[in-house]
């Protein structure tokens, strides 16, 4: 939700309110990492039960979500630190590649907690 935000914010070309709503996307992304982590640490991992073309389905949005998911993490480090330091040509540059990026791996793991523990 912070990610669209920010870039609804950004094409109204307001600054102010995009930059909170990034750093608000940027602090979500960074707990939510931090609890998945000391969750999977005490628990470990979950196997997928289900069987047949669904497993397929579900591997292919796992391993790319998996990819792109330690892509973004220095990519958006990247992007935030441009942007806090005013390089903005050069923030934008590489936000048109951590902002499709961020989002895929956002809705994919949504995706993937339901498909693992809703399905």
């Amino acid at each position: 939700m912070f990610l669209a935000l920010g870039w609804l914010f950004i094409r109204r070309r307001d600054m102010r309110k995009h930059r909170a709503a990034m750093l608000a996307a940027f602090t979500m992304s960074a707990l939510f990492l931090i609890s998945y982590l000391v969750y999977h640490a005490n628990v470990g991992s979950v196997p997928f039960q289900r069987q047949g073309p669904i497993r397929i389905v579900y591997f292919v949005i796992l391993i790319t979500h998996i990819i792109l998911a330690a892509v973004i993490l220095p990519l958006a480090l990247m992007t935030l630190s441009r942007a806090l330091s005013a390089r903005f040509d050069r923030h934008r540059a590489i936000a048109r590649w951590t902002l499709p990026i961020w989002l895929y791996v956002s809705v994919t793991g949504v995706v993937i907690y339901l498909m693992l523990y809703r399905m």
